[in-house]
């Protein structure tokens, strides 16, 4: 079993909060999480029937059951339930009494933000990160850009970037050693048929289908809705709400530019991101890391690679990303920018095994250009040796 590393953020929460909510996309571990994190809670399943019911029809009982705590797994199928939940741990707030898991967001958000609000923590989990698969610690984003790892990581199970790129971080298919392909496609299927379905009331899952895969095609680069709508022969409409749905199902995310003013001329679009990689590759028809060595769209591959673990680390503690890109009218970009606060953190992110020069002094000339010359820059890429250089810190992705 792989320790995850929000453990100890889900514990400490449910020592401050009645209630402990933990979203994030199918199949990201939630449930493992909260059963290995609260092996004392009992727990009840809502994607069963006979629970669901039972939640339904007599919440009081349903919760009164269990007075020494529950465990109540996707949680938004009982909406009702959150009132009854309210009630409960404003008679006697006892910390950690509840923890609800569930895969639809919007749907859960919406619940707590009606009934719960003030008295749940909300933690996202997302498929395994680096550090995880490693079994080490993630990278101490308050350093980066300062401050290079100390030692080396440990020799990993996923040697190869190109086949770390493919697996992505799905635990089933490391737990039981499945091949991307076959496990993402049952997964796509089923993410198709059922949830979008489900929520969207998605007539044309043709269309649908052909819009994640659009999606795909346009990781990593300015979003166009009204590009995206027109490829796919649908309205803008119809396209912003299905991106709602990818993105409130923790599958996508939107990177919003930074909002300093360093230029009056500076693109306003976000940029669109998958979350996991291997599910990136699927979509994009790459099944093997051959295929990805030479694709044109590697780049963008790595690039989503590394917004996700910047992604991780932070949600893994329970915060806020904090990230934004950088991009004016002529261009010029930066990858990713980190705000933490007083400073501004420019990254970089290159597939490539070496590094890059321009790269490295395009990011001395930004640095300038905010404002705080000589301050943190980090460059990531796909080499193994983390350097420090003049203009910034240079990281491998085997670190991150």
């Amino acid at each position: 079993m792989i320790a995850r590393t929000m453990a100890a953020t889900l514990r400490e929460q449910a020592r401050r909060y009645p209630v402990v909510t933990l979203t994030g996309p199918r199949q990201s571990g939630k449930t493992t999480l909260a059963r290995q994190a609260f092996p004392d809670l009992a727990y009840a399943n809502l994607e069963d029937p006979g629970q669901r019911a039972y939640a339904l029809n007599d919440p009081r009982e349903f919760l009164g059951a269990h007075p020494g705590g529950l465990i109540i797994d996707e949680a938004q199928r009982a909406p009702e339930l959150f009132s009854y939940i309210q009630v409960l741990v404003d008679q006697d707030d006892v910390p950690g009494r509840f923890i609800l898991t569930g895969s639809h967001d919007f749907l859960l958000m919406k619940s707590i933000r009606q009934s719960l609000a003030g008295r749940a923590a909300v933690l996202r989990l997302l498929p395994l990160s680096l550090a995880e698969l490693h079994g080490r610690d993630p990278l101490d984003l308050d350093q980066l850009g300062r401050a290079l790892p100390v030692g080396t990581p440990p020799s990993t199970t996923i040697p190869d970037l190109l086949e770390a790129l493919i697996a992505g971080g799905y635990p089933r298919l490391h737990d039981k050693a499945i091949p991307p392909a076959d496990w993402l496609a049952n997964y796509v299927r089923t993410y198709v048929e059922r949830d979008v379905a489900e929520v969207l009331r998605v007539g044309d899952l043709e269309a649908f289908g052909r819009f994640l895969g659009l999606c795909a095609g346009r990781n990593a680069q300015l979003l166009n809705l009204a590009s995206l709508a027109d490829d796919c022969g649908i309205s803008q409409p119809t396209a912003r709400s299905w991106l709602s749905v990818l993105e409130a199902s923790y599958l996508v995310k939107l990177l919003r530019p930074h909002h300093r003013n360093f230029s009056k001329r500076l693109i306003k679009r976000p940029k669109l991101y998958f979350l996991d990689t291997g599910l990136l590759c699927y979509l994009l028809r790459i099944r093997s890391a051959d295929e990805l060595r030479t694709h044109a769209l590697r780049g963008a591959v790595f690039e989503s690679l590394v917004f996700a673990e910047l992604v991780k680390n932070r949600f893994n503690r329970g915060l806020e990303p904090d990230l934004h890109f950088w991009r004016d009218s002529s261009g010029k970009e930066i990858d990713f920018v980190l705000d933490r606060g007083q400073e501004l953190v420019p990254i970089e992110a290159k597939s490539a095994l070496t590094i890059a020069e321009d790269a490295l002094a395009w990011l001395g000339r930004w640095q300038e250009l905010a404002g705080q010359a000589g301050g943190p820059a980090a460059l990531i890429y796909g080499g193994e040796a983390c350097q420090r250089r003049s203009a910034a810190m240079v990281y491998s992705w085997n670190v991150l």
